[in-house]
């Protein structure tokens, strides 16, 4: 299957006009520009949310009220003259517009790509279930994940700039801790987030059947991560993958208890498991899509690579 099955991951062409929202957190203005500025640098046309500089009246963690947050992320969906909708950074607050998006609306529109990471687990999971599409699992754009990692940035402009279709990732720490090749849809992100998606009422049941699952957290202590794995794993979320890739465990603690953790509760699973594949929050951070088709290798040289 090519890159082109998916036209919703782009590729963008030099002009297009991208969208920039808050779903989660509040972006600072100084970073918002940085990223502007580097934007309009690969030849795109930045456009602000209405409400993306706003602040919660209550909580100074959320980019202004759970209405207004929603309201720029669906307009900026389904504007037509939108080639893209950036997610400008993370934090928490992307749970609690789900329930106010109109879907119909936004199954109508064009789809486009749709890039963010961490927090943005939620509306990943969302455009996947309820859409239908693939998305872009990122580095964003308003944040020094993006703004000072050349390698990173790198990244975010190939995943809007360039095919995806036969890119390779690995990482220098990449592991293979159960060994196997596996084919798949590419799905996951946060693990704390999809454990905060897990038993929604308006939540259709997942069935990762014959796909590939994707891990990675930040700011979490060991028993943390052995309390949400537990949630996945008691909730089903791991069966039917046919292979499972861990990316970065950023200020998780001790790195060794936490692949201790993970070779005791993932590796009875008996798919292939990678450590460290290098997604998630931690340096040189890979643009990767969920939603397509890829194989993974765990191996001496562990690599996922886009079918």
């Amino acid at each position: 299957m090519s890159g082109a099955a998916h036209p919703e991951l782009g590729p963008l062409r030099s002009g297009a006009r991208v969208g920039l929202v808050a779903p989660s957190g509040p972006p600072k203005p100084e970073q918002l520009e940085r990223a502007e500025e580097v934007l309009r640098g690969w030849g795109l046309e930045p456009v602000r949310g209405k409400h993306l500089l706003d602040h919660h009246p209550r909580a100074s963690y959320l980019a202004g009220s759970d209405a207004d947050r929603a309201s720029d992320l669906q307009d900026a969906w389904c504007d037509d003259s939108l080639d893209a909708v950036l997610c400008v950074r993370g934090g928490y607050g992307a749970v609690r517009v789900l329930d106010l998006l109109d879907v119909p609306k936004l199954a109508s529109a064009r789809p486009k790509p749709l890039l963010g990471s961490s927090d943005i687990t939620a509306l990943h999971v969302f455009w996947a279930e309820e859409l239908g599409l693939a998305t872009w699992f990122t580095p964003m754009v308003a944040t020094g994940a993006f703004l000072d990692d050349p390698v990173a940035a790198a990244g975010v402009h190939r995943a809007l700039l360039e095919p995806y279709a036969g890119t390779s990732y690995t990482g220098p720490a990449a592991e293979a801790l159960v060994p196997g090749t596996a084919h798949g849809v590419l799905t996951g992100g946060n693990l704390a987030l999809l454990a905060m998606l897990n038993g929604a009422r308006t939540r259709k049941p997942v069935d990762n059947t014959g796909r590939i699952g994707l891990l990675e957290d930040v700011t979490e202590e060991p028993y943390r991560l052995d309390g949400l794995l537990q949630t996945l794993l008691r909730s089903g979320w791991f069966d039917g993958l046919t292979g499972l890739a861990l990316g970065s465990w950023s200020e998780c603690g001790d790195l060794a208890e936490v692949r201790a953790l993970c070779v005791e509760l993932l590796a009875p699973l008996g798919i292939p498991l990678v450590w460290e594949l290098g997604f998630g929050h931690g340096p040189a951070a890979h643009s990767i899509p969920l939603g397509v088709p890829a194989t993974l290798t765990a191996g001496p040289q562990p690599q996922l690579v886009l079918d």
